[in-house]
């Protein structure tokens, strides 16, 4: 069985982004209003086409209040959904998209302590997934004993407790997550043609019981073709695809994987993104050559310009 598509608000609930393209996708307003009801128009959009997780963060400027205020219009499909968000970074620009700094990392327990709270408040409840947002090996979360009780405190009230993963690193860092036998149960990681290292990883917390979530699929918009990969947009011609969807398909059929988020922004985004569901199975071997080196992909992403 494939995984399943979800919606993560990383590119909707504020208005900057790293997306290849994403200003032009904004053109017709960023104001505050504008993106509401941009996101409730894609959570609707998504809800429709069958999708039933989504993902947001302290970080993605309004998306928590954005999905909190849509939950809120439709209580009667909150059972049937997997709601999931992160802490551990502070949206610091301020509505600006030409900000010096658009967040602030820090995975200590008085920022836990203050952005659980405001989650719970701009959700309007506790989400199913409570993720540490972009471990890295440079974190010190792994290692804090008051860090991690607490958070064993979470998960005993009942929210899957977890962690995001990111740069050249992601394989180590979720195998020091999974030696603790602590509070994770998930782990949310990068994963695309372009940068599969963390797979091996992923699939022995797939295999330890966690929930496995793959982000960036399409490598912040390289993988559409906005990327032009010429092997990616060879194949799709050839078999009559969108570049999108069959990232996406290849994400999708990974065994490991429990869900694959769609980082769309736009509706007829959203549209192609869906069209993976009719690849998955397809012979996609040919994008085994697109793969670069951990450390030459995430230099490429860090060089990528917020827009």
């Amino acid at each position: 069985m494939s995984a399943q598509l979800g919606l993560g608000l990383a590119a909707l609930g504020r208005p900057g982004y790293l997306n290849l393209g994403h200003a032009a996708d904004f053109a017709q307003g960023r104001s505050v209003d504008d993106l509401r009801l941009r996101t409730h128009s894609l959570l609707d959009a998504a809800w429709k086409a069958g999708i039933r997780t989504f993902d947001a963060a302290r970080s993605y400027g309004l998306a928590e209040t954005f999905l909190g205020e849509w939950l809120a219009r439709h209580p009667q499909r909150r059972l049937k959904l997997s709601i999931g968000s992160k802490w551990g970074y502070t949206y610091v620009a301020n509505w600006q998209t030409d900000a010096e700094q658009h967040e602030v990392k820090d995975h200590s327990l008085a920022t836990f302590g203050r952005q659980w709270p405001e989650t719970l408040a701009a959700l309007g409840g506790p989400p199913d997934l409570y993720l540490i947002h972009s471990v890295t090996s440079e974190s010190p979360a792994l290692a804090d004993a008051a860090l991690l009780s607490r958070l064993s405190d979470l998960a005993a009230q009942g929210v899957t407790v977890g962690l995001s993963v990111s740069g050249p690193e992601q394989a180590a860092t979720i195998r020091a997550a999974l030696a603790l036998n602590g509070p994770f149960r998930a782990v949310q990681a990068t994963w695309n043609v372009l940068e599969p290292s963390a797979g091996e990883a992923l699939a022995e917390a797939h295999a330890a019981g966690w929930r496995v979530t793959t982000k960036e699929a399409l490598a912040n918009g390289r993988l559409s073709r906005r990327g032009q990969v010429t092997g990616l947009d060879a194949l799709a011609r050839d078999l009559g695809a969108a570049p999108d969807a069959l990232a996406l398909a290849a994400a999708l059929a990974r065994p490991w994987a429990d869900v694959v988020l769609s980082g769309a922004s736009t509706l007829s985004q959203l549209g192609s993104n869906l069209g993976a569901r009719q690849w998955v199975g397809t012979d996609l071997s040919a994008l085994n050559a697109l793969r670069e080196a951990p450390g030459a992909y995430w230099h490429a992403r860090g060089a990528l310009s917020w827009s």
